[in-house]
């Protein structure tokens, strides 16, 4: 990516403790229009938390976050949706009992002018953004419980979007699909990346990775120890910077990197 633009999003000198224990330690991370950065590391390595503090979920302790180049002040999550960032978590979030138009408007209902829910503006608009992200999406009119995952979470993803989502935190998209619908997926991706959106995916799956995301940042101890182009480097070395924090040359190492 040039260095001329600015970032969607930068993340510097990140920090925050639960109860002494630094949780985040100094991070950063930055993510340009029409990105994937994947968000690397094992189970409390610390990015999950990184990215939650992004999202409005956590309040940091220390560090700046930017948003288009201007500085950007999120305490919840309200804050960050006001700046466009989304956030699909792996649970998804989705009513159940209710269909796709229902989802996509939950909190935000359309009304008539006579103050009823306006179901045929809803329903039209979320043909209009699922027929943007999953052309051969079909089952509106069926409750989101009747639909397979990669369908679910399109219905997720065309929620976040649908309120002009320019930054997307994906979190284990893919954990509990099976390769056709991992694959559907992918493809939403392709899409939104298309559409000029940005987005931080959180994933142990390290073939995911290289197939959908443009660079990695690998957190370890709650550190970065490094972020690099996926044609940089190796499968190999990223989980090389995943168990030993060992930096390839290859990529930018950050403070967590080992030495050795």
């Amino acid at each position: 990516m040039s260095s001329l633009k600015t970032p969607l999003v930068e993340m510097r000198d990140i920090s925050i403790s639960f109860g002494g224990i630094h949780a985040v330690d100094h991070a950063s991370a930055d993510l340009y229009q029409g990105e994937v950065v994947a968000l690397l590391g094992h189970n409390g390595a610390g990015k999950s938390t990184f990215i939650k503090i992004l999202s409005g979920a956590y309040k940091r302790d220390g560090g700046k976050i930017f948003v288009n180049g201007q500085e950007a002040t999120i305490n919840n999550p309200r804050d960050a949706k006001g700046y466009g960032i989304e956030t699909i978590y792996q649970t998804l979030a989705l009513a159940d009992n209710v269909d796709t138009a229902a989802n996509l408007y939950l909190g935000r209902e359309l009304r008539t002018a006579w103050g009823t829910l306006d179901d045929v503006a809803m329903e039209a608009e979320a043909r209009k953004v699922m027929g943007r992200l999953n052309p051969r999406f079909q089952r509106f009119k069926e409750p989101v419980k009747a639909l397979s995952g990669g369908q679910r979470q399109s219905v997720a993803i065309a929620r976040a979007i649908l309120f002009n989502a320019r930054i997307l935190i994906m979190d284990e998209p893919t954990a509990a699909l099976g390769p056709q619908e991992t694959a559907q997926v992918g493809e939403l991706i392709k899409q939104l990346k298309a559409d000029g959106i940005g987005i931080f995916l959180i994933s142990h799956d390290i073939h995911d990775v290289f197939d959908l995301a443009d660079r990695v940042t690998v957190m370890k101890n709650g550190q970065v120890v490094g972020t690099a182009h996926v044609n940089d480097v190796t499968k190999d070395e990223v989980l090389g910077m995943i168990i030993l924090g060992k930096c390839p040359p290859g990529a930018i190492p950050g403070p967590g990197a080992s030495n050795s």
